[in-house]
């Protein structure tokens, strides 16, 4: 490897960590609002007090299905109109002042209901934070790589995504059993994470101000960050990332986010043997993304999607029903090992199929507005429709549900053409 070499592949490494150092801080303050629900719900929502449940009631509804789709048509115009930098640059300072609002919000017993107002206020600004760091970090990782090794360098957008949510896992495992007693955590040990979360948020500012462009917009470009233009121009390319997402996004949150439940309702682990389940699953899961992002380089993307698209149409079900039935922690470990190798066809490469369908004045808004609404309709209400199904004794009928949307987004990787062929970046470039 002579010198240019050397000098253009430690750029871009730096460059990736630049981009994906701020991806996972975001989500990790993210994921420790779930995280560490438990301990501060009782300070901001009292039991006896029907107005502050209604709030903990609309903080989840407009969070999950509505600030996440404004932040991706926000950020994603942003950074259309205004390069990726300072699209990045504004989400991840977002974040870290609403994490900071949750890190000091007094208490119900202090403010009344006020406090629980404060923390809506927070959560909506997280929510509007986290809808558009995915569009503009999917489309810079993906710019910033070169033609034969985009896969790899954009499925670190997953990598850092998990990351966020073994961070906050992590840091709830220290906080339990090491520095902190059960006691302490209810009454003031919930902060510290948040207070974290927005120290490390500022770090990730801090370093995104060095960040190099990979987008120059051109001012007298009326098409940058359009709305209108994408609806008028690229509806096919709209649909498809619609389409390529919802089974994707159903099958991740179903195999992470909503597992932990699972493993403890359905298949009656204990909460604390779930939790390390999970965690060592995430730690795996994290490390097969770029191994599948590097594949995509050699053999195309439609042949992951493909993979994924089938083997959870055919086997979802099977998987999942075994699970519920494991005879052992290490027998429901592998089965959702073999689950999440199928999952990671899509997650390791989604980020890149999706930047490569659209040109760069568009770009941003196109992967995350498009995407946001897709994961709140089916990823963030995964979790509700498996416990709706459990609660009437249906189960089972999640199983397929489940199933039917892979099948559907099967449909969409047999017809859409293999991005890694017909990119607009290699136009571009």
């Amino acid at each position: 490897m002579n010198t240019n070499q050397k000098s253009d592949t430690a750029y871009r490494i730096k460059a990736i960590f630049t981009g994906s150092i701020g991806n996972l801080v975001e989500w990790y303050d993210w994921y420790a609002y779930a995280a560490f629900a438990l301990y501060f719900a009782p300070v901001f929502f009292p039991k006896g007090n029907p107005t502050a449940q209604l709030l903990d009631t609309a903080a989840i509804f407009a969070v999950g299905f509505l600030m996440r789709p404004i932040g991706g048509w926000l950020f994603g115009s942003i950074a259309d109109k205004n390069g990726r930098k300072v699209s990045m640059t504004l989400s991840v300072l977002l974040m870290s002042f609403g994490s900071l609002m949750i890190a000091v919000a007094p208490t119900y017993a202090t403010a009344g209901i006020l406090s629980p107002i404060i923390l809506l206020l927070a959560r909506l600004i997280q929510g509007l934070s986290v809808g558009g760091e995915y569009g503009t970090s999917a489309t810079y990782l993906s710019e910033i790589s070169t033609r034969d090794k985009r896969g790899f360098y954009s499925s670190f957008q997953y990598v850092t995504l998990i990351g966020g949510q073994l961070t906050a896992l992590g840091i709830q495992l220290l906080l339990q059993k090491v520095f902190l007693t059960a006691e302490q955590l209810h009454e003031w040990g919930w902060r510290i994470p948040f207070a974290i979360g927005s120290a490390l948020s500022l770090f990730a500012l801090v370093i995104r101000q060095h960040m190099q462009e990979t987008f120059t917009p051109e001012k007298e470009n009326k098409k940058r960050g359009s709305v209108l233009i994408l609806l008028q121009e690229h509806p096919r390319a709209v649909m498809t990332v619609v389409g390529l997402t919802m089974g994707g996004t159903l099958a991740f949150y179903t195999y992470t986010t909503y597992m932990q439940k699972f493993l403890v309702n359905t298949v009656h682990l204990t909460k604390e043997r779930s939790t390390m389940l999970t965690f060592l699953l995430m730690l795996v899961y994290a490390c097969l993304q770029p191994l599948f992002g590097m594949l995509s380089d050699r053999i195309g993307r439609k042949p992951l999607l493909l993979g994924f698209g089938i083997l959870g149409t055919l086997l979802t079900v099977p998987i999942l029903t075994a699970i519920s039935h494991a005879s052992s922690e290490w027998a429901a470990f592998f089965l959702i090992f073999c689950a999440l190798i199928i999952v990671t066809g899509y997650t390791s490469i989604n980020a890149v199929v999706k930047a490569e369908m659209f040109p760069a004045e568009i770009r941003a808004l196109g992967v995350g507005l498009p995407y946001a609404l897709t994961v709140a309709l089916f990823g963030g209400t995964a979790e509700y429709i498996a416990l709706y199904f459990k609660n009437i004794g249906h189960e089972s009928m999640y199983y397929w549900y489940v199933t039917g949307c892979i099948f559907i987004s099967l449909i969409v990787y047999a017809v859409v053409r293999d991005t890694k062929h017909t990119s607009f970046m290699d136009k571009e470039q």
